[in-house]
């Protein structure tokens, strides 16, 4: 996140929101809008993710445009809502940055591809991977989809960023590794640590919040 106005070229702008109206199409589809509605924990947890996010996405650093470092929490609201509610939810959370003048509407679709989509689609993945291993300690889901996977999923973020500043011409892949890359592994250790933090109080105090979790797996 951190995209300014006129920061790409128009032809990448229009190939990014296509993109973005794809998933977001396919998220909403995903949705089972009827159960939503019955479930008043799942509202609670859905809007309550988006204001959190919303105001901790006001925090942040970077001295280059495009390049701003900040907590995500994605992977959290994705173990919490599934991937297609956490999108929704992060798209509500970046309207509030709209609002509240921290981001341009017109890098509404970048940022959200960037800062929601991305993260939201690859924690989900490795929650399915996890499953798919069927492990049988709960500290599996802890480290692997929280930690481990918040990490992942923010460096997925990051390259995409700098893969779209480096082809639209914003900067150079040198500037690019000196000014980012090269810390990225340094944004995902506390990226890491709050999703994975959050994920294990919310396995001890409200497992049921969790709808990504099957408590029958574990011993």
């Amino acid at each position: 996140m951190g995209m300014t106005e006129n920061l790409l070229p128009t032809g990448q702008w229009v190939i990014t929101l296509v993109l973005f109206l794809v998933i977001l199409f396919q998220a909403l589809r995903s949705i089972d809008w009827q159960a939503f509605r019955k479930d008043e924990a799942l509202q609670h947890s859905f809007f309550g993710a988006a204001v959190v996010l919303g105001f901790l996405w006001h925090l942040r650093a970077g001295i280059s445009p495009g390049l701003a470092i900040h907590i995500f929490g994605i992977t959290v609201i994705t173990l919490m809502l599934g991937w297609a509610l956490a999108v929704l939810a992060g798209l509500l959370a970046l309207i509030i940055t709209v609002v509240t003048g921290r981001e341009p509407l017109l890098m509404f679709a970048v940022n959200g591809l960037v800062t929601v989509m991305v993260p939201a689609i690859v924690s989900y993945r490795i929650m399915l991977w996890e499953r798919r291993k069927d492990f049988r300690n709960f500290f599996a889901y802890i480290f692997v989809c929280g930690f481990f996977g918040s990490g992942i999923a923010v460096a997925a973020a990051g390259i995409t960023m700098c893969l779209m500043l480096w082809t639209g011409g914003v900067y150079t892949f040198d500037e690019l590794v000196h000014e980012y890359l090269r810390y990225l592994p340094l944004f995902m250790i506390p990226e890491g640590f709050a999703n994975g933090a959050f994920v294990t109080g919310m396995m001890v105090l409200h497992p049921d919040r969790l709808t990504t979790l099957d408590q029958r797996r574990y011993r």
